[in-house]
């Protein structure tokens, strides 16, 4: 296995959602580990290198498929608001949280009406909780991120009303 093949197995890897991916082939071991911890993808070893490429063709479709058709929708509709609406996007990549913890209530719902400084959210990234705080003074008019979803650096968080 050269350079260029272990590259793309660690780009389908991070593609694909996987958490783990381990590969043994003749002098070969390698293992992926991914940060997300969201969704669980097992693939078994593959001892024959002429099996690889079909697990490789046939996994990215569907993985990769239903994200695309799901983002695609949504595109539209979130150009639409930014024209009146400020966004809100993360300033750093991790996993995002509306609490402070599973037993405490949220931060903010739509509808809520916030001021500069108020907590927004967590972004948990490398073990660390970083509260994210508004720059706006509004209104929440909808919120951009599912809870316990990870998020990357720019992603919009949310859309807020400032009148």
């Amino acid at each position: 296995m050269d350079l260029k093949e272990i590259q793309n197995l660690i780009k389908f890897v991070a593609k694909s959602g996987a958490t783990e991916v381990k590969l043994e082939m003749d002098d070969v071991k390698i293992t992926i580990k991914t940060g997300s911890d969201s969704e669980t993808t097992i693939l078994q070893q593959v001892p024959v290198s002429a099996q690889m490429p079909q697990i490789l063709a046939a996994a990215p479709q569907p993985v990769d498929g239903a994200p695309t058709a799901a983002a695609t929708p949504a595109v539209p509709a979130s150009e639409e608001d930014d024209s009146k609406y400020i966004t809100i996007k993360s300033p750093i990549i991790g996993t995002f949280y509306r609490k402070p913890s599973p037993d405490k209530p949220l931060f903010v719902e739509v509808g809520q009406t916030i001021a500069e400084g108020d907590v927004l959210c967590v972004i948990e990234a490398m073990k660390l909780f970083n509260e994210i705080e508004s720059e706006v003074s509004g209104k929440v008019v909808k919120i951009l991120v599912d809870d316990s979803s990870p998020v990357e650096f720019d992603q919009p968080l949310f859309l807020v009303d400032p009148s």
